[in-house]
């Protein structure tokens, strides 16, 4: 039976710390609470070693420094699964970097797995079968104390990665796709949070693309009045007004609030008095001028978008076959926006291969073969 350490104090987490250090891997997780606070931050860290699941309290300690010279010390593994948002929200909640990383998912996806998700991960690779409470899943962090099944639920997302690590790699080596995945790997540490424009934000709701310019000004007065509840509220900008909420009000200024569903104490007095004049300000500002699209894109002609289409649906159909070939999932083979811009200019090969989005085993591997299939269209 595993160890659960909960870690309160900036003493022990040095001393846990000290100790994960001598370690060659250590299993990373976080629970935040976006779900229930405007300004999301991180609520608990779990770390593991093969024994010993250390849940670490950042709200309970002052000093959290230590923890962050263990993740970016590049002597020990840092394995999470779907680690993407952890380390964004290390980097957004206190700076930290994340140095040699392993993600059992990206490993689990190269290895051909069909369900990607960490319950399916460890059952189908280590056998074992993990109780996700829909509730916890869902649950805030924030609050104190945590409770035994909280506690529980925290240590399974770790507990179980370093072997389910060991598997997969193994697995990986056999199939000579170690390389591939240590690249997706090294590609994590540039990760980064990085703060939504606050100007643009609004166009970012679904359904402001078919809004004019008169109504787009109305969603930029009713988001930034949403921004500010929340933040009044400490809630989330979601459980104050959603955002079809805030599209319907844009599209339809005199709708009878009533009649909008998602509104809450907003469609009702005295909250819609606030909501209504949120509505006027948009109403009486200047509108939003929407940027217009590259016209370079609207050049092409019917007949050659009907060729650039042929072309990819040929190029899709390369991928697939090597996707089935080595039973992997095709797009991880070749970055679908490359295959976008090859239809475009077959001829274009070379420039693509010096593009970010594609990967160095990408190259080594399948350009070649690309290349006939591009020689054959040109």
């Amino acid at each position: 039976m595993n160890q659960i350490e909960v870690v309160n104090d900036d003493h022990r987490l040095a001393e846990v710390v000290d100790y994960l250090l001598t370690s060659t891997s250590v299993a990373v997780d976080i629970e935040s609470n976006g779900f229930f606070r405007f300004r999301e931050r991180v609520c608990l860290v779990q770390l593991a070693s093969s024994e010993t699941a250390f849940l670490v309290d950042p709200l309970a300690i002052d000093n959290i420094q230590p923890l962050g010279m263990l993740l970016g010390d590049r002597s020990v593994e840092k394995v999470f699964h779907a680690g993407d948002y952890d380390i964004r929200s290390f980097d957004r909640d206190w700076g930290f970097r994340v140095n040699n990383v392993f993600d059992t998912m990206i490993a689990a996806d190269f290895d051909g797995a069909q369900h990607l998700g960490l319950q399916a991960v460890v059952e189908e690779y280590v056998g074992v079968k993990l109780t996700k409470s829909p509730k916890l899943q869902r649950s805030d962090w924030t609050k104190r104390p945590l409770k035994p099944e909280a506690l529980r639920y925290a240590a399974d997302d770790v507990l179980h990665l370093l072997h389910l690590r060991k598997v997969l790699s193994d697995r990986l080596e056999r199939q000579s796709r170690r390389a591939w995945v240590q690249e997706e790997f090294t590609r994590m540490e540039s990760i980064r949070h990085a703060e939504p424009d606050r100007e643009a934000a609004f166009l970012s709701v679904k359904g402001s693309r078919n809004l004019d310019g008169r109504k787009l000004a109305v969603l930029r007065s009713l988001f930034q009045f949403r921004e500010r509840e929340a933040r009044r509220r400490d809630r989330p900008v979601f459980k104050v007004i959603p955002d079809f909420a805030l599209i319907e009000l844009s599209s339809n200024p005199s709708v009878r609030l009533s009649n909008v569903k998602g509104l809450g104490w907003y469609g009702r007095h005295p909250g819609s008095r606030r909501l209504k004049a949120a509505i006027q300000n948009g109403f009486k500002s200047k509108p939003v001028s929407i940027p217009k699209r590259s016209p370079k894109a609207e050049r092409i002609s019917p007949e050659e978008r009907d060729a650039v289409r042929s072309r990819l649906r040929t190029l899709k159909a390369w991928r697939n076959r090597f996707g089935r070939e080595i039973r992997i999932k095709p797009s991880l083979l070749w970055p679908t926006k490359s295959l976008d811009r090859l239809a475009r200019d077959p001829r274009s090969l070379k420039s693509e291969l010096a593009s970010p989005d594609v990967r160095d085993w990408q190259k080594l591997e399948f350009a070649a073969s690309l290349g006939q299939s591009l020689e054959r269209l040109s």
